[in-house]
């Protein structure tokens, strides 16, 4: 697996990374016994993955429970970015104390004394700046060890503008993919300032491993779309297949599409067992072909960008 600059925090990252919502969200992922869960961790850790990306909330707090038996001895060879703002319970809170009592929870949890990476999970707008009281308990945490560095998870370019023009986030988390290519000048700008950029939904939820169709329905958090929005989803992905070609997978070429952008540090897809996981992997192997990446941009700029598509 290569690995890539996490910014200039000095850290460094495996290319594709181990998103770990699914473990222990029986909710939105069905059933993982802790057991296979354990397991998929080690197997991502013997492929060359170090990254791995959770919160508070991910599986009502186990996520990060099952991480921090998985890693337990092998803190040295990982890298564990966590999130606060979002709580086990459901809530969000971004008041100060409350996210200082989530990271001390976290770190139980996750049976460590530090985390290489916290970020707020997609704060308010208004909290994006240096002064904020948000920011201003990061850099408290930064100074006590708690955490190596710091920054925020959130969805947009114009968020990430926000932070890298007046905080000192050396971290930012970010939705980037094929069908939400938004950010792309903001992730340049951010390795143009020495902040690591991670990217999350990389898969569209699902969609962009050739799964969905125009025809499918969904229960759960994927319930969030249209009938209009599954049927444009459903003719995006045909033409992705058809880029793609059909001696590719239409995964590996999702992950490595962002891959090919030089700002990304790393690439969080899930994975549910071991078939999937192996599949996330093969994006490390070689590279995206730039005829390929210049006609899923075509195709964003054509068919996405003055949409409204949804995430």
């Amino acid at each position: 697996m290569r690995k890539r600059d996490l910014g200039n925090t000095g850290i460094q990252v495996s290319e594709v990374g181990f998103g770990a919502w699914q473990l222990g969200n029986e909710k939105d992922w069905g059933e993982m016994t802790d057991e296979k869960a354990l397991h998929l961790v080690g197997e991502a850790m013997d492929s060359g993955c170090n990254f791995f990306d959770t919160a508070p909330n991910y599986g009502d707090g186990k996520s990060e429970e099952i991480l921090g038996k998985a890693l337990e001895g092998k803190r040295d060879q990982v890298i564990i970015s966590s999130k606060c703002g979002h709580h086990p319970n459901g809530e969000q809170n971004f008041e100060p104390d409350r996210l200082m009592k989530s990271v001390e929870e976290s770190l139980r949890r996750l049976n460590t004394d530090y985390l290489d990476s916290l970020l707020l999970h997609n704060p308010p707008f208004s909290s994006l700046h240096g002064n904020s009281p948000q920011f201003q308990m990061l850099e408290k945490l930064k100074q006590q060890g708690k955490i190596r560095a710091y920054g925020a998870s959130v969805d947009t370019g114009k968020e990430m503008y926000e932070l890298l023009n007046h905080t000192n986030s050396q971290i930012i988390e970010v939705m980037f993919n094929v069908f939400h290519q938004e950010p792309a000048e903001a992730i340049q700008e951010a390795h143009n300032q020495g902040v690591g950029v991670i990217t999350k939904v990389p898969l569209d939820s699902g969609w962009l491993t050739g799964k969905y169709d125009a025809h499918s329905r969904f229960t759960g958090i994927r319930s969030r779309w249209s009938a209009d929005q599954i049927e444009r989803r459903g003719k995006l992905v045909e033409q992705v297949s058809h880029i793609v070609g059909n001696d590719t997978s239409m995964v590996k070429v999702a992950l490595q599409f962002i891959l090919s952008y030089q700002g990304v540090s790393t690439v969080i897809p899930g994975a549910k067992d071991s078939q999937q996981l192996k599949q996330n992997i093969t994006a490390s192997e070689d590279m995206l072909s730039l005829k390929v990446k210049e006609q899923l941009e075509d195709l964003f700029i054509k068919e996405v960008e003055e949409f409204e598509l949804g995430w």
